[in-house]
């Protein structure tokens, strides 16, 4: 262990943190790790789910038939086995894709962050929803760009919103979770991702289109992705991922980018990390040859529909009246508006309290916050922990 110093120095922080601050769900789960904490405030996947003798006998199989591949270094672009399965995957969806238009990366976390890394100079301006996932913030504060919010209403971006800002702003991209977004749990409809595929095209911005939760799908019907519009087809990149719908400890996602786009992407990230792990990527790609990954998404998706509504069945007891909520079609979230003059930030200490958490929706936000604004995450717990947690909250309102 280094010895420690009374007034040891610290070194000078590099200009790019000074307006990055930590994440307040990081720090609200780092307060609410009691077991007798009922937690709203992760998007966590329910460990109970997770397939755990399919993953250990992808595990098994990679490791008994090819261990040293499997233990070895690989190419940045990823396992050639995984970049099929998930071309194949995205193209019996309807988005035509082959094994070269993807790069694997370590979670789409690490993907957002090489095309940060690989698009962004300081001063740039990115357009994001209003209120936007925490951790794309994060991301683009990082790069020094200018984020511009954009305003959204129930149904997501608003599309006239979005012209009038482009018309002024020299918009480098714009980013959009459009299915069971986080936090709000919103969808963006398909003509409203048409009419932002066409503002791409005639505005000359790229879009970058987050899909961590569209496979958790409790009603309605799938929105074909933004991606797939022919008027973006050439200036759009998704970004998708494993963790919601495998495990979120294998830390593996994937970007599908335009060649020029991803050959940056795959300099910026050998200068992250070399490659994403190669015998997760194994395990991964023998786990969707010998495993019904589809069936297993099935379970969750009952399971969380479940979930979801016991949630929504709580909520008029447990908020004050006048407050408001959607009921998303899928994802883990719940967006809550309380009424005017209460403070979700404030009221958290009082919830904790109670043994109750959740997120406030202030963070979100990349333009004025709403300080009556809630996040709920209903994914973790079972349906009689989520009722008791609801229990809780009310006891916050008194």
């Amino acid at each position: 262990m280094l010895p420690s110093a009374p007034h040891a120095p610290v070194p000078a922080g590099a200009s790019r943190l000074a307006n990055v601050g930590s994440s307040p769900v990081r720090e609200i789960l780092a307060l609410t790790e009691r077991p007798e904490v009922i937690s709203f405030a992760g998007g966590l996947p329910a460990p109970e789910l997770f397939d755990t003798a399919g993953i250990r006998a992808a595990y098994d199989g990679v490791l008994a038939e090819e261990p040293q591949r499997a233990l070895q270094y690989s190419t940045t672009e990823g396992d050639a086995e995984l970049r099929t399965a998930i071309a194949d995957r995205l193209t019996g969806r309807g988005l035509s894709t082959g094994p070269d238009d993807l790069l694997i990366t370590t979670g789409s976390q690490q993907a957002l962050t090489l095309i940060a890394t690989a698009m962004l100079e300081p001063g740039d301006v990115v357009l994001v929803e209003d209120p936007c996932y925490l951790a794309a913030l994060q991301c683009f504060g990082f790069s020094g760009a200018r984020v511009v919010p954009v305003p959204t209403d129930d149904d997501g971006i608003v599309p006239a919103a979005l012209e009038e800002i482009v018309a002024r702003e020299p918009a480098k991209l714009l980013y959009l979770v459009p299915t069971f977004q986080n936090p709000t749990g919103r969808t963006l409809p398909a003509e409203r991702r048409t009419a932002v595929a066409e503002a791409a095209a005639r505005h000359g911005f790229w879009i970058v289109e987050d899909d961590p939760y569209g496979d958790l799908r409790y009603d309605g019907d799938r929105v074909p992705w933004i991606s797939g519009a022919e008027a973006a087809a050439d200036r759009t990149v998704l970004l998708g991922s494993f963790s919601k719908i495998m495990a979120p400890g294998l830390r593996l996602g994937y970007l599908r980018a335009p060649a020029g786009l991803r050959r940056s992407c795959v300099i910026a990230k050998q200068a992250a990390d070399l490659h994403t792990s190669t015998v997760d990527q194994a395990a991964a790609a023998r786990y969707l040859r010998d495993s019904d990954l589809d069936a297993h998404v099935r379970t969750m998706c009952s399971a969380y529909r479940d979930r979801r509504d016991a949630m929504l069945d709580g909520l008029p007891a447990a908020l004050p009246a006048g407050s408001r909520w959607n009921r998303p079609e899928g994802g883990m979230f719940i967006w809550v508006t309380l009424p005017e003059g209460y403070d979700a930030t404030e009221l958290l200490k009082v919830a904790v309290g109670h043994e109750v958490a959740y997120v406030p929706g202030a963070p979100f936000f990349a333009g004025t916050p709403d300080p009556a604004a809630m996040r709920l995450s209903f994914t973790t717990h079972s349906p009689d922990e989520i009722s008791e947690g609801l229990r809780r909250l009310a006891k916050t309102f008194v």
